[in-house]
């Protein structure tokens, strides 16, 4: 592994990771998935973990599978190692990942999001460029297990098609590829499972908050981060007024 800077440290840890759990899948196969989603699990994070200790020994790291090492450090490693473990152990699914995102001083400032099954990684090393905006009905991503009922109600009410795929990963970079045109989520994610796409989204040039449009805040003494909207730029001040609107409704509605 050629390592110049945390651009391609991100994106080069990423793939490999990936590539080890597609591996693991190749090797488990599909007939006993909690066996393979704690492999899949436990290995990526172990692989992640020393190779950040062994590339960069001074910074700091949080991990889904593990505890933070330091909240004071001034460099963080925030990993998932394996974002949507249901998808994972799915046979014929590819809507899973692998996240590796450095916050620095305040700020991500570099990620990647590796996407094994698909065979591509998005990273702040090589921002994707982002699809136009044609006037097309818009297309959101949401849980497929669990969407929040309130994006029901903010698709009827901008006029969107809503679009189930497994983990955050997936559908953030689905947004960045042109597969969809935004992502809403409520109901609980932690800083792991957005800081990867979001660095990218940044990069790229996209919108991403949270629902009520405050700033995303990464290394945080809480590591719970339940809300999330992502968007093409073209969009965001829509959504976000639908989100509004459908929550001063709800607010008149209990008064």
């Amino acid at each position: 592994m050629t390592i110049r800077d945390d651009h391609d440290l991100a994106a080069d840890l990423a793939t490999e990771a990936g590539e080890r759990l597609l591996q693991l899948r190749a090797r488990y196969g599909f007939d006993d998935p909690s066996t393979l989603k704690k492999a899949g699990d436990r290995g990526s994070h172990e692989f992640l973990i020393e190779a950040l200790g062994r590339l960069r020994p001074s910074d700091s790291v949080l991990s889904e599978e593990g505890e933070r090492i330091s909240r004071s450090a001034k460099r963080v490693w925030i990993v998932d190692p394996l974002d949507g473990t249901r998808e994972f152990s799915e046979a014929g699914r590819s809507d899973w990942a692998v996240h590796v995102a450095l916050w620095e001083n305040g700020e991500l400032t570099a990620g990647a999001v590796a996407l094994p099954a698909q065979g591509r990684t998005l990273s702040t090393a090589k921002p994707p460029l982002l699809p136009r905006l044609e006037g097309q009905r818009i297309r959101i991503a949401v849980s497929r297990t669990r969407p929040p009922e309130f994006v029901q109600k903010l698709a009827y009410l901008v006029g969107a098609d809503l679009v189930p795929l497994g983990s955050a990963g997936a559908k953030i970079a689905a947004v960045l590829t042109g597969e969809v045109e935004a992502y809403v989520h409520a109901g609980g994610q932690y800083e792991w499972d957005s800081a990867a796409p979001v660095a990218v989204v940044q990069k790229a040039g996209a919108f991403a908050s949270r629902i009520d449009g405050a700033p995303l805040m990464y290394n945080q003494e809480d590591p719970l981060l339940p809300d999330i909207l992502v968007s093409l730029p073209g969009l965001a001040q829509k959504l976000l007024a639908g989100i509004s609107h459908l929550k001063e409704d709800r607010n008149d509605a209990s008064a």
